[in-house]
């Protein structure tokens, strides 16, 4: 049983995060941290979280876990913060779409003072946000991807796979170099796609919008997403993302030159190809 649980910025993730840990009883007192505390008042009055602060200090002082659910880069900026605050023993994580970056803080600030840091990523989101959007199911039976290092901590590293799993998630492990190439090429580039098929769509004929069917709208759907949180993440994972845009481009381009030859055997053939590589999915 967490005693306090202190959860960083209450959004999508972070309130999910606090919902499913009171509707799980794995907290008996939970802290939600955002710079504007009235923001938190639903989350206070439904009996997610116990108080409120947009100071810090007074959110995570006294937390055995602390979970880190603001965006990519101000999730950095705020470890090292928290780092000098926390109590010694709390067990330190985050939600944030790439690991290089804050793995890399953490261990540059454990030179300093030893705390137990452990980087994860929930698979799991909404093209909304906000703490409405959050749910004490939506880590159920998601995939949750946990970034420890040689540096880390063996037996903190077992407790955020533990935390995770009493969520109601599955937990695999990458290291932080490889996890950012792959949701680089699953998350990151289906996200840039998706903006850009929009985009693409208005500039080629603006009145295809209006007729536009379920197709095109599920194709499309995480092209809503909140663009700070995705400009943070893009930008915290560009060279990742740059070089799976490239792999796009080509597999682009060759079908383009196919459809262009006209050649129906070769294209059946081609889209065969990529329809199995789909069904392994």
């Amino acid at each position: 049983m967490i005693e306090r649980l202190a959860v960083v910025g209450v959004g999508l993730l972070g309130g999910s995060v606090a919902r499913a840990a009171r509707a799980r009883g794995l907290a008996r007192r939970i802290v939600g941290v955002g710079r504007e505390p009235a923001r938190l008042a639903a989350a206070l009055g439904d009996g997610t979280l116990d108080a409120v602060t947009d100071d810090l200090g007074d959110g995570v002082r006294e937390a055995d876990v602390v979970v880190l659910a603001a965006p990519v880069l101000a999730n950095e900026a705020l470890l090292a913060r928290l780092w000098l605050l926390v109590p010694d023993g709390a067990l330190v994580t985050d939600v944030g779409s790439t690991k290089r970056g804050i793995v890399a803080a953490a261990e540059r600030l454990a030179a300093a003072r030893p705390v137990a840091f452990v980087g994860s990523h929930p698979m799991a989101g909404s093209e909304r946000r906000g703490y409405e959007a959050a749910r004490a199911d939506l880590l159920q039976g998601a995939l949750v991807i946990v970034t420890p290092t040689e540096a880390s901590d063996a037996g903190a590293a077992k407790r955020v796979t533990e935390l995770w799993e009493q969520c109601g998630a599955r937990v695999t492990t990458l290291d932080p170099e490889t996890h950012d190439r792959a949701v680089a090429a699953v998350s990151h580039l289906p996200h840039v796609v998706a903006r850009a098929l929009v985009d693409a769509v208005v500039r080629f004929e603006p009145a295809a919008i209006d007729v536009a069917g379920r197709g095109f709208r599920d194709t499309t759907r995480i092209a809503a997403g909140d663009p700070v949180v995705w400009r943070e993440i893009l930008i915290a994972n560009r060279d990742a993302v740059t070089a799976s845009l490239r792999a796009f481009r080509a597999a682009l381009d060759d079908l383009e030159r196919i459809i262009e030859t006209g050649d129906g055997a070769a294209l059946e053939r081609r889209l065969g190809a990529i329809k199995a590589q789909r069904e392994r999915l």
